[in-house]
């Protein structure tokens, strides 16, 4: 049975603001959005692990019309959900999605909530992880069948969303902006790292689906990590969320003889994984799973092979350490955790990120933090409050070079959990 509902996206979309000035039409990928949205508003639930088996669109959308949606609900779980958008008698797009895990729940047309109400919000800030695989799948349809420089004209509008209606997140960015550059942050530095942070998602469907020839990548560093290739025990690579970690990996996959794997603990895995796969399915990211027994084998086996090892050092779970560290020019939390996992594998640490420069450019840097292959545990402590500076003059310097890359929206300052050990201003991280 078909079940029919109203749908609209309103003239003050943010879309329009870049699509087109002056000749506003609806992006393809706001209009599937909206549908997508108004589909799991009535079925009641979301649509995770959905794919989008075809898309035509066959008629231009202007803002505010008024539109209607027919779709048919199957409750087999993994079966195709086709859906049509017309307006008047005109027909608009018509597309098919394949549903996966749980049945769904048809609820009939009489009982929906009117469309309107979750038409002009995308359905990845209502349903934050559920709607990013849907929008990820939508995303790699289109940028793979269009370029990049065509698929990007949609970022501006996704972009400009969260720049208006994303107040916690404009806060802490203001917050960063103000302390990395130096000066009170303008709306254009603001919109410059929103504008960053969609790129580079965006960028990861090209770079996980080997298309390397779509960017510019300069190197620095990258006789540290031959040198490190070449002595085979292998190395960590401790990263921040800064820039493109896929950007990286893409230099990784051309080095021949090196192999990546990442540390990380099993939630994160798990929702690294299911974006990987909403990218490209057939790719499945080499991860070595924290938290359990048998982890510091794992890493000791992968590290003797020669491979080498990434994990992030920016972040702190409720319960984790911290050391207390001037951080562009305030105290902020740095996890211990990272650096003490690498003194008890007796490894060296080098720092890692791929920032993004504009346009199709990035610039992957990698440098030393430390080497605890000799020291001796007495010096253990030292070494590591020595390499926690380290690293967090590295992040600094990056920060100050490379601002719009930082991409943690959060309070970074904030103060540490309770739990965490009472730790020392230490000395300031200076930037380039």
């Amino acid at each position: 049975m078909s079940t029919v509902t109203r749908l609209s996206v309103p003239p003050d979309h943010p879309a329009f603001a870049g699509h087109f000035p002056g000749n506003p039409i609806v992006p393809g990928v706001v209009l599937l959005d909206a549908a997508l949205g108004a589909i799991a508003a009535h079925c009641g639930t979301g649509l995770g692990g959905t794919r989008l088996a075809s898309a035509k669109f066959m008629s231009v959308v202007r803002p505010g019309e008024p539109l209607e949606l027919e779709f048919e609900v199957d409750h087999g779980a993994g079966r195709r959900v086709p859906f049509r958008v017309r307006s008047g008698s005109r027909e608009v797009l018509a597309a098919q999605i394949e549903l996966a895990g749980a049945a769904l729940r048809a609820i009939p047309a009489a009982a929906a909530v009117p469309a309107r109400e979750h038409a002009g919000t995308p359905a990845w800030t209502q349903h934050a992880e559920r709607g990013s695989q849907v929008l990820l799948r939508v995303m790699r349809w289109l940028s793979i069948r269009c370029g990049r420089r065509s698929s990007r004209v949609i970022l501006h509008g996704i972009a400009l969303y969260f720049f208006l209606f994303a107040p916690s997140a404009r806060r802490h960015s203001i917050a960063y902006l103000r302390r990395a550059l130096g000066h009170e942050p303008r709306a254009r530095d603001r919109y410059r790292q929103i504008l960053s942070f969609a790129t580079a998602i965006h960028d990861r469907v090209f770079l996980l689906n080997d298309r390397y020839d779509q960017f510019r990548v300069t190197i620095e560093g990258e006789d540290v990590v031959r040198a490190a290739l070449e002595r085979g025990r292998g190395a960590l690579l401790m990263g921040a969320h800064l820039g493109s970690f896929e950007v990286i990996r893409s230099v990784g996959h051309q080095q021949v003889g090196l192999e990546v794997a990442m540390a990380m603990y099993a939630d994160n895995a798990r929702k690294i994984n299911a974006a990987l796969n909403a990218i490209n399915p057939r790719l499945k990211l080499d991860v070595i799973e924290l938290g359990h027994a048998s982890a510091m084998l794992d890493l000791h086996a992968r590290l003797d092979a020669g491979a080498f090892v990434g994990l992030m050092g920016d972040r702190s779970f409720a319960d984790d350490e911290c050391d207390t560290i001037d951080f562009l020019g305030a105290p902020a939390g740095f996890p211990t955790g990272p650096m003490r996992l690498a003194c008890m594998l007796r490894r060296p640490v080098y720092f890692m990120a791929g920032l993004y420069l504009g346009r199709n450019r990035y610039h992957v840097v990698f440098e030393p933090i430390a080497d605890f292959t000799d020291t001796p545990r007495a010096e253990r402590a030292g070494a590591m409050a020595a390499a926690i500076r380290r690293y967090a003059q590295l992040v600094e310097a990056r920060c100050r070079s490379a601002p719009y890359n930082w991409f943690n929206f959060f309070d970074f300052w904030a103060p540490r959990p309770p739990s965490a050990r009472p730790g020392t201003v230490r000395t300031p991280a200076v930037g380039p």
